[in-house]
């Protein structure tokens, strides 16, 4: 049995009964325990001579997180190895399709981002994990995440960490340009702008901030803390949301920062991976970015008391604005060669120590009960950021339109300074139409 995304954006699935049962791939049949030694108990102990695979997102995970999680694996479980392989987020999607549905290909373990797990969860990609549901965490997991993770009442998709983004900025630009920590988003626009104007060390193409079509979430999270939106299900339906005044108003808040804020607002996918090193070179004075990119920011910069963080502001002072709740799940497999052994993985990434080591990393580790890992200056809002943050629509179809790059052919439009009003009307209409499909 295989399972495909079609070219209209429709899940489907061979072999499958038109019911829409799941697929028929078990994570822990005969054939399963045959090729890999796995005990047909679910007892791990006299599995061995077995490697597990791992599929770590680039930028995902530290290494010293990774060489924790291989060298307690395979003292805690001797004679098998694990293997962690780092996946690059450009066409994963198609890639996970393929590599998942064959038994032969499929890694054991795999880190999906929060807004494409339904796709896999919804078609029996992935093995349900509710046996040890408590054993990685229960309800000290981000339930918002849990709540994602979950198809048919099953759960499929634990959560691997949250990265909700917040404002870096650089407090002593700021001083030098007598301008005060912004208090809601006008005064953010406003801000940022006269810091490019104002360029208090004089730097050769500097901007007030960095701020790409191709960051859809970064762009996104100023959408949403102005009151923006994608899409709400109104009944069985999917509604656009992106014509709504007040989605305007922000998308209009938007273009401003594009043309006036930044020099970055087509910068290329490329560099925006590495788009701290802006911020480091002092071409740009402020970023919106996830707690991680801290840990990127040069020491010395954080060592001369010159950076400082804050939430993106509301609309209205005192009001913190909702910002994309982005982040990761992790999966087992259906097809996973290992299971047992992938679930005895899966206890070391929940366990304590990995789990803090995420945290050191600035991210929101997926339980919360190591949350006060999370070090630094970011670290003192990243609750604050979590609890007002918000998720796209929890659909298979969300995440064909994202893989389609749909956002970020919206945002590049905005950014190319065309009319707000009728992109947006374009943009919904093909949203609503990808949402609804299936």
């Amino acid at each position: 049995m295989s399972f495909t995304i079609t070219r209209r954006g429709l899940l489907s699935m061979s072999a499958v009964a038109a019911g829409g049962a799941a697929l028929g791939l078990s994570a822990c049949g005969s054939d399963s325990d045959t090729d890999t030694g796995a005990s047909p108990s679910g007892d791990a102990s006299n599995i061995t001579g077995q490697t597990v695979r791992v599929w770590f997102m680039e930028g995902s995970i530290s290494d010293a997180a990774i060489a924790h999680l291989e060298s307690t694996f395979a003292k805690e479980n001797e004679g098998n190895t694990l293997t962690v392989e780092i996946q690059p987020w450009d066409g994963i999607v198609s890639k996970q399709q393929t590599s998942l549905a064959s038994k032969s290909e499929s890694p054991d373990l795999v880190e999906t981002g929060n807004t494409q797990s339904s796709i896999f969860t919804s078609v029996g990609a992935f093995a349900p994990l509710d046996d040890i549901y408590e054993d990685l965490g229960g309800d000290d997991l981000i339930q918002s995440f849990v709540d994602a993770g979950r198809w048919d009442d099953k759960m499929y998709a634990m959560p691997l960490y949250a990265g909700a983004r917040g404002v870096f900025y650089r407090k002593d630009l700021f001083e030098a340009a007598s301008i005060p920590e912004p208090k809601t988003l006008d005064e953010f626009t406003e801000a940022v702008i006269n810091l490019g104007k104002a360029n208090p060390e004089g730097v050769s193409g500097f901007s007030g901030m960095y701020l790409a079509a191709v960051d859809e979430h970064g762009v996104e999270s100023l959408m949403f803390a102005g009151g923006g939106n994608w899409a709400e299900k109104d009944g069985d339906k999917w509604q656009e949301k992106l014509t709504d005044p007040a989605t305007i108003d922000s998308l209009n808040r938007i273009q401003r920062l594009f043309k006036e804020g930044t020099d970055y607002a087509l910068d290329s996918q490329a560099s925006q991976k590495a788009f701290e090193k802006y911020f480091n070179e002092g071409k740009v004075g402020v970023l919106v970015a996830s707690g991680n990119v801290g840990a990127k920011i040069d020491q010395e910069l954080w060592d001369a008391d010159k950076v400082a963080v804050m939430p993106i502001p509301g609309k209205t002072e005192g009001e913190v604005g909702q910002t994309f709740a982005g982040g990761s799940n992790i999966s087992l497999a259906a097809n996973a060669q290992n299971p047992e052994l992938a679930k005895q993985a899966l206890r070391v990434i929940f366990g304590e120590e990995f789990q803090k080591l995420m945290g050191e990393d600035g991210w929101v580790p997926g339980n919360t009960t190591f949350s006060d890992s999370i070090t630094g200056a970011f670290g003192e809002i990243s609750a604050t950021i979590v609890e007002n943050s918000k998720l796209s629509p929890n659909t298979p179809q969300w995440g064909v339109a994202a893989g389609n790059n749909l956002l970020r052919d919206f945002f590049t439009t905005i950014a190319q300074g065309k009319d707000v009003e009728a992109s947006a009307a374009d943009y919904g209409t093909q949203l609503e139409g990808i949402l609804n499909q299936g």
